[in-house]
């Protein structure tokens, strides 16, 4: 079992927004790590960064991954840093990996630079928002078989992209 398609890239880059659709538009299930992270550790990702700290977060988010891409044959969406992981990027070799990117400007706009996003939090959220991608966007692309901007396009756009260029046939 594998999933159809692997969705990557930053906070605010659309990743649960167009793994749900393309799911719907190829009659696929859609699976989001980050959900999984909270169900198995029975709080918030933002708990888990508070009280038990990244680390611990990184290694469940790790067996999430892993566990996912073995289980799971649908869309699948991973938490923005999932990447940063050796042994994630590892086990996203072999799969039709998307990655979804947005520009500082967007990226910042469409998350409001949130609370509920821990590593947006502190003094200057748009400046920890651009290290962010600065450090994220070469592994992003080093793992993904197909990039697609999505800041001028309609989610049906970016999922048209997608589609396109997995050559899926839609349902």
């Amino acid at each position: 079992m594998s999933p159809r398609a692997v969705v990557i890239g930053p906070p605010g880059a659309g990743k649960t927004t167009i793994g749900e659709l393309l799911a719907k538009r190829l009659g696929a299930s859609f699976r989001d790590t980050d959900a999984d992270v909270v169900e198995r550790a029975g709080k918030s990702i933002a708990d888990l960064f508070t009280y038990d700290g990244e680390p611990a977060f990184r290694a469940l988010e790790e067996d999430a991954v892993e566990t996912a891409l073995r289980e799971h044959d649908g869309v699948l969406a991973l938490g923005g840093g999932a990447v940063l992981s050796e042994r994630s990027r590892q086990n996203l070799a072999g799969h039709p990996v998307v990655f979804l990117s947005v520009s500082l400007a967007e990226g910042a706009r469409r998350t409001g630079l949130s609370t509920a996003r821990p590593l947006l939090t502190g003094v200057n959220p748009r400046a920890t928002f651009k290290a962010l991608l600065d450090e994220r966007l070469p592994i992003y692309r080093s793992v993904a078989a197909i990039e697609v901007a999505t800041e001028e396009l309609t989610p049906d756009e970016v999922v048209d992209r997608v589609i396109d260029d997995l050559g899926e046939a839609t349902t």
